[in-house]
Parts: structure tokens; sequence; C-alpha cells
């Protein structure tokens, strides 16, 4: 009996000691957990656990999630996942296309952990290099499209397209309610189009721009070019008669046919959106890419998302930042018009590096190429007898069946791996791309002909006429950046060059509150390259795509049983998406019923920005809810205001545990007090990290929640992109969450009535990047990441114990105890040593971190969230840097050093400075330079020094200067 149970036991460890990925993801050792418990005198982290979170939202059971696999496990039944996906040549276009990434961009930037981990440029002095190659994106923008201004990227086009549907509603001097969108518009963009337009009560006229009449009054308009079946319009008399109306005209513009037609600038429009995709980024089942967004300077405040300008630093050097308070919504709140505060960086970083290693010359020979091969194409389907719809196309054809039947043609592309785009019953589509060649052209004559033997060969039909084509004439890319780096020893030089002006993940932990910036494990990351994954259309036909469907259904049954919910959607592409989709969705549970009048939104006054911001997307009207002195809603204000809007209220939007870092005792209470006025609780999942396995948003009362899946579920901030923000939803929800009506093969299909529509330009949004998700959970199962919400709440409660006596924690539990962040109160050090928040996040610099975030949400405080991934020896190094700064403050304090002229006014240090022939302050180079003893073994030296943000502002500019003057 004894020799049964040890080799059972034996047995079990040993499958314990094969799955070392718990213990790769959590920093800490059990060594380590000990001692950091013991610090805060807690016997177990059970023990800690039962103190911080309250008794009654607290989960007492085992989530119920498959095992904990190894990572060659969770990788080899991935695969095994992948390999039911079928990679056909996609000709279905629509806006997206099979594209080559140079190997050097893959390898250098896709798949490096120096650019996909850093964070959103906040702290423009260790960001540089993403700043440059996000200066080259929107450089990139302003040429092709002819336009003045340009932003950093937003989510995708159909998106893209909706802001500026709503910047043309702000904007527009007349007073018109309409919005005219061309019939040759994407679907997936009319589909989003309609969704945004509704809860603003914006009249959505969708028709032919050739016989609109504007008759009716309309604010603004939307054209393709070329449009979605092709054609390539003249547009100049609709604007010029739009304009004449006072309205705004926006061009979906394909930015790749730009380097050969004539750009939107220059004929009129007001706003160019469109992808970037098909710039080296690989097609990912819908994504993630970077959409564009360009326009004239005159709006340069009214562009949604971020806008890179160049400025300079304390010694005049040329320096980036992001520009004019892009961040809206932060700014704005419920009068901000765009809840948009992101932008896909990775990708746009990509696609600006794709124009660099091309080149003007090198991007138009790829899109001569195409069209060459398209007018090949034409020429050879109309000696088949085939009927082409449009005599001017750059990439797509839209091809008349005639007497074939449309199965047919369909059986003989199944046969050959091809997908064609499904018009209707009588006419397909064939967009090419950057993969095709003429053995592709072969196979397509081939199909049509219902034969291989075609009555023509290729060399015939190699010099067609090219069709009369509105040709560009201005040149584009002229900046010496895209006409330099065209050996891969020069480009990998220059990426590397950039790489190492950033901190990243890889430098040191990046501490910041609210964002969550644990370990992007490597393991997680390899499948996003997988071909079985990246190779896919969005609209390819779902029995291509069975991997990917098996995939999306264990992910939301996951994710459902973690949330506590009955349905997810993963189609909202970004965490502000996943805010406005669940309102809509609230918002639509109460017109079924009946109760369209229920339009108050109840908001904390500490909640984030984007939060009213898409209250307001969502027809709503923000009543603020006061916070008590320790930070919680003031449960008194919440009832006095639910009383008083209790006919009109709609939903409560509320963060937990709070944006103060504190689990509130009273959640279940203000869920309650929602629901018995008839309102529905929206739950802001960016805290999520210290719920999982410990309690759940379904559980404590809410309705509805988002999830940061590049917060809590290991996808990376890919330095400043939005990741995916899926929400989960109680049962009587379900059947309003967001539907579709672009399937396979592009064709057009029904939802349920009852959903809120599209939110996002792909059925599943950036659904390439969910398998990072997917590998995280299946690595950690239950046990895991019930371990790692342990050790998150840990790390931030050790933290606030180590910090107390130097910096006033501001906000703590009910038994003295932090959630899985910590607010640090910096505002005395103004009064007793001029000592502002920013002197101490640019120290940090010379220490070698990230600032934590800077106040927010609270003016003159920093909030620190150190993750789980960080083990107590980093956690260490960080306390001992601001331990260390504050004691440089207290030197200032007692009048040792100049109040004006010290290191914490002068930080970041940059080697040049600090090698400067004249060293007129009144501490040592050494205390700057190598302020602490890890200093002297690995430094990460910033490019620049303090940037001076307002200057950049007064001299606004968002392109790229000449090179010379960034050196």
């Amino acid at each position: 009996m004894h020799s049964t149970v040890g080799h059972s036991q034996q047995i079990e460890n040993r499958k314990q000691n094969l799955n070392h990925f718990i213990q790769r993801h959590i920093g800490p050792s059990s060594a380590d957990i000990q001692q950091m418990l013991d610090v805060l005198r807690f016997p177990s982290l059970d023990d800690l656990i039962e103190k911080t979170v309250p008794t009654a939202i607290r989960l007492n059971k085992k989530l119920h999630l498959p095992e904990a696999q190894t990572e060659y496990a969770a990788l080899a039944r991935l695969k095994q996942i992948a390999s039911k996906n079928q990679v056909f040549r996609s000709y279905i276009g629509t806006g997206y296309h099979d594209t080559i990434t140079p190997p050097v961009i893959g390898r250098n930037i896709l798949e490096n952990p120096g650019w996909y981990t850093a964070y959103t440029p906040y702290q423009p002095e260790i960001a540089q290099g993403r700043l440059e190659a996000l200066l080259n994106f929107q450089t990139m923008i302003i040429d092709l499209t002819g336009l003045e201004i340009a932003n950093a990227s937003l989510l995708d086009e159909a998106t893209a397209a909706a802001e500026a549907m709503s910047m043309s509603y702000g904007v527009s001097k007349n007073k018109a309610n309409a919005y005219f969108v061309s019939h040759d518009c994407h679907p997936q963009t009319i589909d989003v189009l309609q969704t945004r337009a509704k809860p603003l009560e914006i009249e959505i006229i969708i028709g032919d721009h050739q016989t609109f009449d504007f008759d009716q009054p309309i604010f603004g308009a939307i054209l393709q070019y070329p449009a979605s079946d092709g054609t390539i319009y003249d547009y100049r008399a609709f604007i010029e008669t739009a304009h004449a109306q006072g309205a705004l005209v926006t061009v979906a513009a394909d930015p790749l046919s730009l380097t050969l037609l004539t750009p939107p600038g220059e004929f009129g429009a007001d706003i160019a959106v469109g992808s970037t995709q098909r710039f080296g980024i690989p097609l990912g089942f819908g994504g993630p890419h970077a959409a564009y967004f360009a326009t004239k300077e005159e709006y340069k405040r009214q562009v949604p998302g971020r806008i890179v300008g160049v400025s300079k630093d304390v010694h005049g050097k040329t320096a980036l930042r992001l520009a004019l308070q892009t961040r809206e919504q932060h700014i704005r709140r419920e009068k901000a018009t765009s809840n948009i505060c992101t932008a896909q960086v990775l990708l746009a970083v990509m696609a600006s590096m794709y124009a660099v290693y091309h080149g003007p010359d090198g991007l138009k020979q790829i899109a001569e190429n195409i069209h060459q091969l398209t007018v090949t194409l034409a020429e050879g389907l109309k000696h088949l007898g085939y009927k082409i719809s449009s005599a001017t196309f750059f990439d797509t054809l839209r091809v008349e069946l005639g007497i074939q039947n449309l199965e047919t043609i369909l059986a003989g592309c199944q046969a050959r791996n091809i997908n064609l785009r499904i018009f209707d019953e009588t006419a397909v589509g064939i967009s090419l791309d950057e993969t095709t060649t003429p053995e592709d052209l072969i196979d397509l004559w081939q199909i049509f002909a219902l034969r291989d033997e075609l009555p023509f060969t290729l060399e015939e039909l190699t010099s067609p006429p090219s069709p009369h084509l509105p040709f560009r004439t201005s040149n584009y890319l002229t900046h010496p950046v895209f006409n330099r780096y065209h050996s891969e020893t020069e480009l990998l030089r220059y990426l590397h060059r950039l790489e190492t002006k950033d901190l990243s993940l890889t430098t040191s932990m990046i501490p910041l509150g609210s964002c969550t910036m644990k370990l992007n494990a490597t393991a997680e990351m390899v499948p996003v390259t997988w071909e079985e994954f990246g190779r896919i259309h969005p609209f390819a036909p779902l029995t291509q795509t069975r991997g990917y469907q098996i995939l999306f259904q264990q992910l939301e049954g996951w994710l459902a049983e973690i949330t506590g919910f009955a349905g997810i959607s993963l189609q909202p592409n970004a965490g502000s998406q996943g805010e406005y989709t669940g309102l809509l969705v609230i918002r639509e549970y109460h017109e079924s019923r009946g109760e369209a009048h229920r339009n108050v939104c109840l908001i904390p006054t500490s909640a984030h920005g984007t939060n009213p911001a898409s209250a307001v997307m969502c027809g709503m009207k923000v009543v603020a809810v006061a916070c008590d002195t320790e930070g919680n809603i003031d449960v008194d204000d919440l009832k006095a205001k639910a009383e008083k809007y209790s006919h009109e209220l709609a939903a409560l939007m509320v963060t937990y545990p709070s944006t103060h870092g504190v689990f509130e005792e009273a959640i279940q209470e203000i869920c309650a007090v929602i629901h018995s006025h008839g309102g529905q609780v929206y739950m802001d999942g960016a805290n999520m990290n210290a719920q999982v396995g410990i309690c759940r948003p379904g559980d404590i009362g809410a309705d509805v929640c988002h999830l940061n899946l590049h917060k809590t579920f290991c996808i990376p901030h890919g330095g400043g992109g939005p990741g995916m923000g899926p929400i989960g939803v109680a049962s009587h929800l379900v059947p309003f969450l967001p539907g579709h009506t672009v399937m396979g093969n592009g064709k057009k299909t029904i939802p349920n009535t009852q959903s809120i529509g599209a939110v996002a330009a792909a059925p599943w949004g950036s659904a390439s990047i969910l398998v990072i998700s997917w590998m995280y959970i299946a690595m950690m199962g239950a046990d895991g990441l019930t371990q790692a919400t342990k050790v998150a709440i840990l790390n931030a409660n050790y933290i606030a114990k180590r910090l107390e006596a130097y910096y006033p924690v501001l906000y703590k539990g009910k038994n003295g105890l932090v959630a899985h962040e910590c607010i640090l109160d910096l505002r005395s050090l103004k009064k007793s040593a001029n000592i502002e928040i920013d002197d101490i996040a640019k120290r940090l610099i010379d220490y070698g971190f990230h600032a934590p975030t800077v106040s927010w949400p609270v003016a003159g405080t920093i909030m620190v969230e150190p993750t789980e991934s960080e083990s107590q020896a980093e956690l260490d190094r960080f306390c001992d840097a601001l331990m260390a700064i504050r004691q440089e403050i207290a030197e200032i304090e007692e009048g040792k050093v100049d109040i004006q002229d010290n290191a914490l006014k002068n930080a970041p240090h940059t080697i040049e400075s600090l090698l400067s022939a004249e060293w007129h302050h009144p501490y040592s180079r050494e205390q700057a330079a190598y302020p602490a003893p890890w200093t002297r073994e690995h430094k990460f030296w910033p490019s620049v020094g303090r940037i001076d943000a307002a200057f950049g502002d007064r001299n606004f500019i968002c392109s790229c200067l000449p090179m010379d003057a960034y050196h």
C-alpha cells in the first residue's frame, strides 16, 4: 500500500517538474514568496488573499479549466489545431491581401521582444526608436495620400472610417445629421459605419456617388478608392459639390495603389483612411493590422488617436514625443469625440519599415507588377468570353460569369485551393497581390475555361494595353530614410539602432499601474507567425478555418469560466472597443425591452478617461459619481444619483479592483443598487489581473466586462498597441453580442437581428494574436492562473510595504492592503523640495527603469504595478532606486543640494551631456550616470535629454525632418 502511494506521488511530482512554465511565468521562487510574506507578516499566500479580497466575492472553487501543459505539449496541441486550417490562395480582396514580410523585418521586429514588449511612448526620452519609426509611418502616409498630417495609426480600416465620420460630424459647418456612404465601399466598412452611426442618431445614406443628387443635406461622405469591385472613379465633381454644401469628404484608399494613382489630397479629399496591411503585415484572419488616418492641418486638434511630433530636448537636440495631447479622451472625458487612446504601433512600425526596405522605386515596382498581372488576367478572361465590369482598375476585377454557373467556378477553385470573392450568383471578384505569379494566372484561366488547355499562351497576353488610369505625377517618399537602407546590412543596423533607443521588458521591469506589463513568453509568441494562422484571409470560408473555430470556441469557453459569464465576443480589437461594445450591448438590451429612454451612465470620478468617452459615443449622458477619501465609490452619492436618474438609468461603469488599486468592500451592494433601478453594470476589466481564479465579475454582479488580453492574458503591448478587448456578458445579454454580415468569400449574410452589428472590420477582430492568450491559459491551467493572481497581489503589497516609509501609500483596503497595484503619494515633495512628479519619473531613467504611471488617477502620484512575472530581486532593485531618489530629495530639503540645479531636475542624463567639456552642476558626473551599483553592470542610456513638449506643440511638425536634424 505504501509503495503504491509512493509511486503515485513520484508520478505526480514528475508531472509537476515537467511543467516548468508556471515557474517560468511567475517571477518569485517559493523561497522568495515566503520571504516577502515574512516582510508582510503573513504565514501564507492564502492568508494574504483572505485579508485582501472581500470574503463575500471570493471564488471558493477551482476554475474548471484543462490541466496545465508544458510549453512543448501546448505548442504541439496548438499545431494540431492549426493543421485544421487550410491555407488557400485568397483573391477575395476587400482590403485584405496576401503579402511578403521581408525576413529582416519579420525576425528583427515582429519576433523581437525588444520591439514588441515596449510600452506606449508616454516617457519619450526612452522611446525614441519607436517614435522615429512611427514618424516614418506618418511621413509615408502623408506622402502617399497627399494630405498634410497623419496620425500614428488606428485599429483597422473600418473603424478608421467610423472615426472619420465622427470627426466630420464634429467639424462640419452645416447642421445636417446625414452621412453619405458609397455602395462601392468595402462591405465590412459599411457595417461598422452603420453600427457607429445608430447611437449618435446619424442617418446613413448608402448609394451611388454618380447619381446622388445632394437634395438631402449631408455633413460628410465616404468614397472607396479604388472601389471595392476594383473600379477607379474620378471623384472630383462629387467632392466639389459636397464641399459647396459644407460637407467633408473621406476617401478610403489602398496605400499601395497610391504609388501609381493620383492621391486623395490632390483631388480634394478632406480625410483619407485605409489599411497598411499589404505593407508586409500577415493576413492573420483579420489582424492585427495598422490602419492610417490622414487629414488637413486645420483639423490637427480633432484627429483621433496619437500623433508623433518633432520637438527638442533640453540641450537643443531634435527629439520626438506624442504631440497635441492626442489622448484627448483623458483630457476632455465626456466631451471627447473619440475613445481611441492607442495605436497599432508594432504593425505601423512594420509597415513603415516595409516602405524603408523597398523605397519609393521598390513600392512602385510592386504596384506596377500587380497591375500588369491584373491587366493580363483581364485580357485572358475576355478571350475566354467573360465580361470585366470596369474599364479602369488597379488590382481587382469584377468578372461577370455570363452563362457559367457559380458553383462550377467555385468547384474549380476548390480543386486548386483558391478563394475568389462572391459578389452574387452572377459575378465574382479577383484581387491580385504581391505574391501572385504568372503561374497563378494560368490556374485562374484554367478554372474559368473549365479545362486545362487554353486557347492562348501567357506570352501572347504579356503586353496587353493598360487601362487609362489617373496616374500620379507627384513624388513621394523622397526623404533619405526611404532611400538609404536598401541593403539588408544597412537596414539591420538601422533597426537595431532604433531598438537600442527604447526601454522594453528586455531591459527592466515596467511598473506601470493599470497597464500590467507582464511576461510575454516566447512559447506564446511563436504560433503567431505560423502560416496556418498568418496566411488566412478574414473572409475565407469557414470550412477552411476549422482550426481557428476550435481556437475561438476553446478560448471563449475558458474566458467564460474565468469571468463567470454566459457569452464572450472576441470581435472588439482594443480595450476601448471593448468598452464601446459592452455599452452598446447594454443600450440594445434596454431598447429591446421598450426602454430606449434609459441613457444615463454613472461613472466614478476615478474612472479611465476612455469610460466617459465610450459612453458618449453610445449616445449616453454621463453623470459623475463621487469617490470618498479612501478612493472608493461614495455609496451614498451613488444611491442618490441612481435614485435621481432611476427612470433614465442605463448603466454604471466600474473598474474592479478600483482604479485606486483597492478591492472595494461594497462592490456587491453597488451592483445591487444599479440593478434595483433597472440599470446594468459594466465592469472595466483593466484590473482582471487581480481577479483571475480569486473572484469573477459575473459572480460579483457585473452584467458586462471587457477583458484586456494585452494585460491579463499576455498579449504584448507591442510598443503601445491595443492588443484585444473581448467582452463577456451575462445570459440575458448574449443575443445582443456583435455580429458580422461579411463572412466566407466576402459574401453578405443576414446576422442575428438582435445583434448590435459589427464593431470591427473582421468577424473575430485581431484573430492571429488570440493564440497568445490560448497558449498562456493552456500552459498555466487553473492552479497556475490562480497562483499568478496571488503573486501579483503579493508583489504589489511587498512594494507598498517597502516604500511606505519613503512615500505614503495613498489608498489601502480595509486591512491596510492594496490589490495588484498601489499609488504612491509624491505631492508633498513639490512644497518641500520643489520636486515635480516628472522629475522623479525622469530620474528613474538614470537608474534604468521606466517610470510608473504618473499623475493618474490622482495628480502628483505614481501608480505602481509590478505584476507576478517580476522576481523579488527586480522588485528590490526598483524599491532601492526609489529609496535612493528619496534620499536625493532629502538632500535638497536639507539645503545640501541646489533646489534648481540637481540630479532630479536635470534627469535624464545622456552620455553626450556627461562627456561635455564643461560640467557646472553641483553634483558629480558619477552621481548623474551611475546612481546605483547595478547601473555599472548594465546601463540603459537615453538618447536624448528631457524633452520640451510645449515647444513641439507651438512648432507642430509630424513628418520626418532632414536627416542632418537627427545628428
